[in-house]
């Protein structure tokens, strides 16, 4: 009994609606533009640049969901990722692009800092703090640029930063061997034949299948974009740390019970800004990614993007009252959002609605994890 109720847990819509709601979407956007005439919508070149479009929120997408997981949020992270590409910008002729790229992280990382220690040591609300950085910040980026749109012209620095964001991975070999990895530790795990565990076995031996089969599809050649593999192992890093570290089950227990953290012996302070500080640091490195694309950069850069980056969020089913939230997908989540932008540009539907449908996705995601939320605890 208990283990099918574990299987209709893993397989419900609070875990797995994400997926499915990829899934559906994908399938749809793909029918629609068979019956159009156009492109495969299956593509490699095509779903490659849905993954690249989502790089950069995906990027401070995970870090959001650690800030979220704590039980806070942190909406200046747009701002901050600009101020990181001017910092970039600026200061890579006169010192250099490596040296320029640290002192971007650095300024992140320090506003991040900054944040969490007015919110856990004053006391002061997370969206009071960081409603008024997103605007100081943003405002400090209008100073610094003079208002007026920033570019490299040193062609040396140009080189550097575009190669820093426009390499692309050979990725044929490693997708197909960490396929097969999966998928024989999946096979391995069944023969067992123990009971517990079959969803997740199962989970397992689907993805390694997903992996080797679109290795397969996509030829020898198949590379990605740089972007795309900073966000993959930046996603693997935070997903191992939450979930197979002491680290990680102390920022669950510090967003899931605060009190019961602190005299558990838990450092709930510390975790806290630990989150805001890695946020600043997310956001510092998507804006790095972001100057090194075209080497240049206005004032408005990224305006709204933290937005996205909390729906992206919230589409994962990252709870907002802190305790709960996966990082993988968070990423998902963003995926969706670019691939309805994607669908938008394919099919050629005005832009009109795209920010309604978007908007209405979001809630209705809401929704799904809510009275999902509600069914498992009647259950």
């Amino acid at each position: 009994m208990s283990d099918a109720i574990g299987w209709r847990r893993s397989f419900g819509l609070r875990e797995a609606g994400v997926y499915y709601a990829l899934a559906l979407l994908m399938a749809v956007l793909a029918l629609a533009a068979a019956a159009n005439g156009l492109p495969p919508y299956f593509s490699t070149g095509n779903l490659t640049n849905i993954a690249y479009q989502a790089s950069l929120v995906g990027i401070m997408g995970v870090a959001m969901t650690i800030v979220l997981i704590t039980g806070a949020f942190d909406l200046s992270v747009a701002s901050v990722a600009a101020l990181a590409a001017a910092v970039l910008i600026g200061l890579s002729p006169v010192i250099g692009f490596p040296l320029a790229l640290v002192a971007a992280l650095a300024t992140g990382a320090g506003i991040g800092l900054v944040n969490g220690a007015i919110v856990n040591l004053i006391g002061i609300n997370a969206f009071i703090v960081t409603l008024g950085t997103l605007t100081a910040v943003r405002g400090l980026v209008m100073v610094l640029t003079d208002g007026r749109s920033l570019m490299v012209e040193d062609p040396t620095v140009l080189a550097q930063m575009l190669a820093f964001e426009r390499t692309r991975v050979p990725a044929f070999w490693p997708l197909l061997l960490l396929g097969l990895a999966a998928l024989a530790v999946g096979v391995g795990m069944m023969l067992r034949r123990r009971r517990q565990g079959r969803a997740l076995r199962l989970g397992l031996m689907i993805g390694a299948a997903v992996m080797v089969i679109a290795a397969l599809a996509a030829g020898p050649g198949f590379a990605l974009p740089v972007t795309v593999a900073y966000l993959l192992v930046i996603t693997a890093v935070a997903a191992l740390v939450l979930s197979r570290t002491v680290v990680g089950r102390r920022f669950y227990a510090t967003g899931g019970n605060a009190e019961a953290a602190r005299l558990s012996g838990i450092d709930v302070t510390a975790y806290k800004i630990g989150a805001f500080v890695l946020s600043g640091l997310a956001a510092g490195f998507a804006g790095a990614l972001f100057a090194s694309r075209l080497g240049a950069m206005n004032p408005t850069a990224l305006q709204g993007t933290e937005l996205t980056v909390i729906a992206a969020a919230i589409l994962g089913g990252t709870s907002l009252f802190g305790g709960a939230g996966s990082v993988v997908k968070t990423v998902v989540g963003a995926l969706i959002l670019f691939t309805l932008t994607n669908g938008f540009n394919i099919l050629n539907l005005g832009a009109s609605y795209q920010g309604l449908v978007e908007g209405t996705v979001v809630i209705v995601a809401a929704a799904i994890y809510t009275v999902g939320g509600r069914r498992g605890v009647a259950a």
